[in-house]
């Protein structure tokens, strides 16, 4: 008798989506797949509004990543009005810098929010324990010293969001050739030494180091768990700069294969030349590809684990210490298990604390060349924006008419280029947890939402739209007639 089998909505994740699996009159898994079924339209509603309001729309598409969307939008308007890096005159180093440093800033909160919050709860307590205890009280019960020292590195990362963008969330310092606003010495001092209840830098370092601990103790003790859980090969895509080391802010991007061969390198800019989005009818996702390859072979992985698979090195003592680690422990092949993206986003929480420290030291950030006003003959119209947002590589793309009107919107964000990889992922686990069991329990169910979460998707960004919700799983027998069902309320 064949069973469908249902979870919805998927738990501890940005935005709605939920999993239907499929299995045959034998019980194996027919198909897998993660159905989002938000839908927002941003690319459509910025159409007539001015142009230079569009880093301060689209980051709302998310609350999360919101510096990411804010800061290629404005990547977009430069290349719009002339001073883009593909023109004689880009943005001036400082604006670059303070740019850098808000982007830096969200990698480390939106990290430790996303692997404390969310994936820990596994880590500490078990895949099978009571969701009563798997979750954040939980974590907050058993190791109140931990999570109090996570509440301070993402109150620190946010204040430095907060310096560098005016705003907590949804900042207002990025503008067509620039930023608006430096920041003072004592901005930086501030942020450096913890001053007004805020951690030093030391503590920060320390404490972006607690994930890396959490996770080497975790592996040790469930090495053959952690390591065969969705391994699943994929491409992976990442920025670079001219040394072919992962850069978040520019580059070219990169794909390389399971061999670490160069599959491609391109300027973004060129995007259109190289991908092409499939469209299914049980989702509102896309499915970006490279068009030479095809679909099935030319979906890429994006994020955290991507990003440690392309770089060599990292600019950064204590975060390329830690990457060392991390390719010898697949001998520098890429690595593909699904659970080591939770050590790759520990690497990238060090990495970020100590680029922030880099540039709270530059002197160039009280400097006050902040905007390159673009000549009239500049004018381009068109540009294309990408960065690496936390969860992943993130492209924005608009026109405007001659008025500077938006004409045109095209966003692909990290989680619709993780798509077919994240249903692939839902599908490993499928084949490994739910074949052969009658019964479908709680920690089967969470097996696979594990495994989402461990590419910690935002939704709303994918489909340009947390908490707990009822989940229901329901075993349909060939007539559609329920066999078994599970609520969670």
């Amino acid at each position: 008798m064949s069973r469908k089998l249902v979870i919805d909505p998927v738990t501890r994740i940005e935005g709605h989506g939920k999993v239907t699996v499929n299995l045959d009159d034998d019980g194996n898994v027919v198909d897998a797949r993660l159905h989002v079924v938000e839908f927002r339209g941003f690319e459509k509603f910025v159409q007539g509004h001015p142009f230079w309001e569009a880093p301060m729309l689209m980051q709302r598409i998310c609350g999360i990543c919101f510096v990411s969307h804010h800061l290629c939008g404005a990547k977009v308007l430069d290349d719009i009005v002339g001073v883009g890096v593909h023109s004689a005159t880009g943005i001036t180093p400082t604006a670059e810098k303070i740019r850098r440093l808000g982007h830096y800033a969200q990698m480390l909160q939106s990290h430790a929010t996303a692997y404390f919050y969310l994936v820990v709860p596994e880590m500490m307590f078990g895949m099978d324990a009571a969701p009563e205890q798997r979750n954040l009280l939980g974590l907050v019960e058993a190791n109140p010293e931990l999570m109090r020292r996570v509440i301070m590195l993402r109150k620190w990362g946010q204040e430095v969001i907060k310096t560098v963008f005016g705003r907590r969330m949804h900042g207002i310092n990025s503008v067509p050739g620039g930023v608006d606003k430096n920041l003072s010495r004592a901005e930086c001092d501030r942020l450096l030494n913890g001053e007004d209840g805020l951690p030093s830098l030391d503590e920060v370092l320390d404490y972006a180091q607690d994930g890396l601990r959490l996770f080497y103790d975790f592996h040790e003790k469930n090495r053959s768990q952690v390591d065969a859980f969705a391994n699943v090969p994929a491409l992976n895509m990442s920025l670079v700069d001219a040394g072919g080391n992962v850069d978040y802010y520019h580059g070219a991007l990169r794909i390389v294969d399971e061999n670490k061969r160069i599959v491609r390198e391109l300027d973004y800019h060129d995007y259109l030349d190289h991908f092409s989005e499939a469209v299914e009818p049980w989702s509102y996702m896309k499915f970006p590809f490279l068009k030479e390859l095809g679909r099935e072979k030319g979906s890429v992985r994006v994020g955290p684990l991507a990003r440690m698979n392309v770089t060599n090195s990292l600019p950064t003592p204590l975060a390329q210490q830690a990457l060392e680690r991390f390719h010898a422990y697949t001998a520098g092949a890429p690595n593909n298990m699904t659970l080591h993206t939770n050590w790759a986003r520990t690497i990238e929480v060090l990495h970020a604390a100590e680029l922030i420290e880099q540039l709270l030291r530059d002197p160039d950030l009280q400097k006050e060349d902040l905007v390159v006003t673009p000549a009239a003959g500049d004018w381009v119209g068109e540009g294309v924006g990408v960065v690496e947002a936390p969860r992943g590589t993130l492209l924005h793309h608009y026109r405007a008419g001659a008025e500077g009107d938006i004409t045109f919107a095209n966003l692909i964000v990290a989680t619709t280029h993780n798509n077919q990889v994240l249903n692939r992922t839902v599908r490993s686990v499928a084949e490994d947890y739910l074949v052969g069991h009658g019964e479908i329990t709680e920690a089967m169910m969470n097996a696979i939402e594990v495994g989402i979460r461990a590419f910690d998707p935002c939704l709303s960004c994918a489909t340009h739209a947390f908490g707990q919700m009822p989940l229901i799983v329901t075993v349909e027998g060939p007539a559609g007639n329920v066999i078994n069902e599970r609520v969670r309320s």
